[in-house]
């Protein structure tokens, strides 16, 4: 039996980088990209390269242009770290695996590194594959966390958990990370919203303007862990634009919710240094009529356009920029 598993790329519409930070945020994965595994039982245990996983290069520049764009490991990393994390959830679970192989690989067109979260996509799929091999349910609650441990605790990359829950839920989700209802639960509150209250959105990209999570993310988690005043304002203030937004998508005010995704960025840039090549996308945008804010780190950005010309001249000033504009498709 051949088993084959996807996962979405993801994008924050609001909230983000609160998740991190106990705070909230709506998430939603964008069907446009994904990853997927194929996995079948086979005499030997195996991983087979992907084409992020290549040694092989037209020159030096192509090399430093791989590695830049998909780190020294590729993807095979993230299968080893997924597989090991499995097995020991199912032995500290008390669950007996039988003992058979299997042949695993993976391919992906989510874009790297421009804040849709292709790795935990990756991550995610090879749960799901390994969970149906081995007849193995990880609850829907834990399975988030669990694949957040594989990235944090197995590859120690920085992340939080809103990629992994809106991946795992598909849809539009609404994640609190309440620092007392998750040590309570070992999980945060997670909601899935109707897709239909969402306004047009559009989404552009740049694996050029490509950076690691963990760049941006380490000086300002240095600070709000030293309980830096202004950090733990932003990052609070971040976390208040959820609910108002949620109250927008249900009642279809779309000027609202473009604000409030405005407003989203304009905070964050208050803690975080914004390159100017990803500010020049924020700004491409904003002139165009659209809203916009980062999908995730920076890289991608996402907002609501009001108009079939707000969307034309948002997608012109960004493709002057070698922007790709794509409209999300969510349901």
């Amino acid at each position: 039996m051949i088993i084959r598993k996807q996962a979405y790329a993801r994008a924050g519409l609001i909230g983000n980088p609160s998740d991190g930070y106990h705070g909230k945020t709506i998430a939603l994965t964008v069907k446009n990209f994904r990853a997927r595994i194929t996995l079948y039982e086979s005499p030997e245990m195996e991983i087979i390269r992907a084409r992020e996983d290549l040694t092989r290069f037209d020159s030096v520049d192509a090399l430093v242009s791989d590695v830049r764009l998909h780190g020294y490991y590729g993807g095979v990393r993230l299968l080893k770290a997924s597989i090991k994390r499995f097995v020991e959830y199912c032995r500290n679970a008390g669950k007996t695996l039988p003992a058979k192989n299997f042949t695993i690989r993976y391919e992906t067109d989510v874009p790297r590194l421009v804040g849709l979260a292709g790795s935990s996509a990756i991550i995610t799929a090879t749960m799901r594959a390994l969970m149906q091999f081995y007849d193995v349910e990880i609850p829907k609650p834990e399975l988030p966390s669990m694949v957040l441990s594989v990235e944090t605790d197995e590859l120690g990359i920085q992340a939080g958990l809103q990629d992994r829950v809106a991946q795992t839920y598909e849809g539009v989700v609404y994640m609190d990370f309440d620092r007392a209802y998750m040590a309570e639960h070992g999980h945060g509150r997670y909601e899935p919203l109707d897709p239909s209250g969402l306004p047009p959105l559009y989404l552009a990209y740049d694996d050029r303007r490509a950076e690691p999570t963990e760049r941006p993310h380490s000086a300002v988690r240095d600070m709000y862990d030293r309980g830096d005043a202004k950090v733990v304002k932003v990052m609070q203030q971040i976390a208040g634009l959820v609910d108002e937004a949620r109250e927008c998508i249900d009642r279809r005010d779309a000027a609202g919710l473009s604000r409030l995704i405005d407003r989203n960025f304009d905070l964050r840039s208050e803690v975080f240094d914004i390159s100017a090549e990803n500010q020049a996308m924020i700004d491409a945008a904003r002139s165009a009529g659209a809203s916009a804010k980062f999908t995730g780190s920076g890289g991608a950005i996402i907002g609501i356009y009001d108009s079939p010309n707000t969307l034309e001249r948002a997608r012109g000033a960004l493709e002057d920029l070698g922007c790709s504009v794509i409209l999300p498709k969510v349901v």
